[in-house]
Parts: structure tokens; C-alpha cells; sequence
């Protein structure tokens, strides 16, 4: 059997939501497996199901007695979900007809690092895994999960279902389908903008930008490991019965597989920010170097930053960003520093936005600046800190006015064209 003819399909926690779900997700399966292909199929956990388990942990963990979290048996409680959706969607196939069997994270095996909650995964040995989809059997793999070298289940992080997929693609030198709640890639979120529109292609650099700025359709892992090994990766829906939508779906491609390139393919937003401000900092070398070293030995991820001078001779102001939940944590970081840095004080805000255009079209063309911040200005919206690279241009903004910049921003784009 010819391996490129194989295909690793996945489906998130809403497609196997409940019994009627999975027997979709069956039928679409058995309809890849008529054609001819080798399959395998790596499933979440029922949708709420993983927000469950943890707060079963919550409740019976470090959480509750003030005691070090016990991070490797939080992710035995967690991976369970993903192994009963396995376990359903095998046993519904094999009573449509269709060989299959389950196979845990352990069982292939995904190997992985030791950080649980948040493991990366470093090898995946796939011959006895291909062998099997070769012989006509179905693979049913919980996602999610992997094993440590030292046999311990470990866990991927929110999502991590994508990338359990797009790795076992990688090792298979399979395609890959992901199946969700939307038929593919969309301009901007439908649910607030009505003309958004499906893109039938997306470069991998594209689409690993809107995944780290906000778009919820892939986990941003998934999407690097997709472009590293050059995984053809189509984005589904799974709400359909086989054959009901030919040709739907966004296909991630390589930026010259795109023959047209638009200067702007998207916009994505996030509300999960949190801004923080220094003022009075001493302006002179190691003070930056001091700040982010102590944030990150507390795990705090910074985003935007931006540094100014401040009216005071010899001091700045400096403005940065971080996910909403590591808000509080970096208050206590920047705090615990004043003493040695000598800055006037810290301030934190979540009441705020971050907004963003992505396009590698930007590379070749000039004016997307000027687009995005004369939108936002007609509209009245305020632009607090600013932050580019070569294929994206983010703002922060007042949270109430992220619906109104998204509309604005699409509009002026003409992305309800493409």
C-alpha cells in the first residue's frame, strides 16, 4: 500500500459531542475507507468533558489543600476523555461492518517530554500503527496524549488534539482532514461579521499567525508542526453527511502554492489579553533584560511591548502584554521587582483587545498600516500599543470596541470579496 495514499482525519470535542455525533463521524469515516484509503481518526474528548475532569482535579488536588499540583496525575484524569470517545467511535464502526480498533497514546507509542499538562511530543514510532491502517483496519486514536519515556501518560495542552494529529500525519507520511463546528477558514469570525467568507486556501505562515492571534480553528502547535514537515492539511466540517458538501473545506498550502496572494487574508481578534504598565522605570541597560528574564522563569508568555520615554529625566514608561489568566502572576513578578529596579509602580489592565490583519501579501505591499489605522480612527477606536511583523500588523484596544474594529477592518479590506 502506497503510504501517501493514507489519511489521518480528526474530530474535535463538539463532533463527538454525544452517540448521534459519533455515528456521523462514523459514517464520513466509513465513506473515506469505501474510497480505498488506509485511515486512521484521532478524536477529543466529548465536548465539556475535559473541562470536567479538571475540575475534578481542582477539586481533588493541590487546588484544594494548598499543597505542589500533581501534574502527572492530572494528566492521567484528563487524557480519560479522549480514550472513551476512542473507545465509542471503535465499537460504532465495527458494528456498521468496519474493522477497527482503539489505540491509546501509550499504545503506538507518542512519545513525549516530561511537562505534563503541556508535553511536546519528540518521536512517534508509527510502523506497527501503519501497518495495521495498511491491512484494512481502522485506527481509532485518543488524542491529546502521549507517554514519557519513562511510561508516564502525558498530556499535549488544550487542543492538543490537533497536534496528536498532524504528528501521527507527519510520521505516516499521511494527509490530513480536521474535521469542526465550520466548514473551513473563514476572513474573520462569522458570528460578528455575516460576510465573512471561506478561504479555499491558506499558506501555513498565514494560518499559523491567526491561530497564535486568536482564531480558535486550529491549535498554533499543529499548525508548526503542519508547515515543518510539510503536512497537507484540509480544515472540514464534520455537521455533514458524506458526500453532502464536495469541495468545501480550506486546504494549508505553501505560500507559492498560492497563485494570487492576497495583501490581507484575514482578521483575527482575542480577548484574552491583559496589559501592563510600568512607570518611572530607570532607563538604562540589564532593566528590560531583568523585567522579562523574571517573567519568564514564572512562565508568564509576553506578547506586545512597547518602551517610551517618560517626562522625568533618565526614566520610561514601558507598556506589555500578556494572556488574561497570567495577568494577576505578572502583577506579582513586576511588583516583587520594584524594590530592586526602583520604578514608581504597575498598573493592570483587562479591559482590552487585541485586534489583528494577517496577509502575506503584506510583504509586497505598502499602505496596510495606513488602511487599518484610518478604519479605526473613522470608527473612534482608540489604538493603545502597536505591534507588526512581516505578515501582520496587531493593535490593543479597549475590549468594547473589538466587535465595531473587526467589521471596520473587514470593510476596508474588502475581504467580503475574496
Amino acid at each position: 500500500m502506497n503510504p501517501l495514499s493514507r489519511l489521518v482525519m480528526k474530530f474535535g470535542g463538539t463532533s463527538v459531542a454525544d452517540l448521534e455525533r459519533i455515528r456521523r463521524v462514523g459514517r464520513l469515516v466509513a465513506a473515506e475507507v469505501a474510497a480505498g484509503k488506509p485511515v486512521a481518526v484521532v478524536v477529543s474528548a466529548m465536548a465539556g468533558k475535559t473541562n470536567e475532569l479538571v475540575a475534578w482535579t481542582d477539586g481533588a488536588g493541590a487546588a484544594a489543600q494548598g499543597l505542589a499540583p500533581s501534574d502527572d496525575e492530572y494528566d492521567v484524569v484528563v487524557a480519560s476523555g479522549e480514550q472513551v470517545t476512542a473507545g465509542l467511535l471503535a465499537m460504532t464502526l465495527r458494528n456498521m461492518g468496519l474493522r477497527a480498533r482503539s489505540w491509546m497514546g501509550w499504545q503506538i507509542p507518542i512519545i513525549a517530554d516530561d511537562a505534563h499538562g503541556r508535553s511536546r511530543i519528540e518521536e512517534i514510532p508509527s510502523e506497527a500503527l501503519g501497518a495495521a491502517m495498511d491491512s484494512g483496519e481502522i485506527a481509532v486514536i485518543a488524542g491529546f496524549q502521549g507517554v514519557t519515556r519513562d511510561g508516564r501518560i502525558a498530556t499535549l495542552g488544550r487542543g492538543g488534539s490537533d497536534t496528536s494529529a498532524v504528528a501521527i500525519a507527519a510520521s505516516l507520511g499521511a494527509a490530513c482532514d480536521i474535521y469542526t463546528d465550520v466548514d473551513g477558514v473563514y476572513t474573520t469570525d462569522p458570528r460578528i461579521e455575516s460576510k465573512a467568507r471561506r478561504l479555499a486556501r491558506i499558506s501555513y505562515e498565514e494560518m499559523l499567525e491567526m491561530a497564535s492571534l486568536g482564531a480558535k480553528v486550529l491549535q498554533t502547535r499543529s499548525v508548526e508542526m503542519a508547515m515543518a514537515h510539510k503536512v497537507s492539511v484540509r480544515v472540514l466540517s464534520s455537521f455533514v453527511e458524506p458526500g453532502e458538501a464536495p469541495g468545501q473545506g480550506t486546504t494549508l498550502c505553501d505560500e507559492e502554492d498560492i497563485v494570487e496572494k492576497r495583501i490581507v487574508s484575514g482578521v483575527a481578534y482575542s480577548r484574552d489579553e491583559a496589559k501592563v504598565t510600568l512607570f518611572g522605570l530607570p532607563d538604562h541597560p540589564g532593566v528590560s533584560s531583568r523585567i522579562f528574564g523574571a517573567l519568564a522563569d514564572a512562565n508568564v508568555n509576553v506578547d506586545m511591548i512597547v518602551q517610551a520615554h517618560a517626562r522625568t529625566a533618565d526614566t520610561a514608561n514601558m507598556e506589555f502584554t500578556v494572556g488574561k489568566r497570567d495577568g494577576a502572576r505578572a502583577m506579582d513578578v513586576v511588583n516583587s521587582l520594584q524594590g530592586e529596579l526602583g520604578f514608581e509602580g504597575a498598573v493592570l489592565d483587562e479591559d482590552v483587545a487585541k485586534v489583528s490583519v494577517i496577509g502575506v501579501g503584506m510583504r509586497s505591499h505598502a499602505g496596510v498600516a495606513k488602511t487599518m489605522f484610518k478604519a479605526l480612527a473613522d470608527k473612534g477606536v482608540n489604538i493603545q500599543v502597536i505591534s507588526t511583523s512581516e505578515i501582520k500588523i496587531s493593535v490593543l484596544i479597549e475590549s468594547a470596541y473589538t466587535e465595531l474594529a473587526v467589521r471596520a477592518l473587514h470593510a476596508a479590506y474588502e475581504l467580503d470579496k475574496v
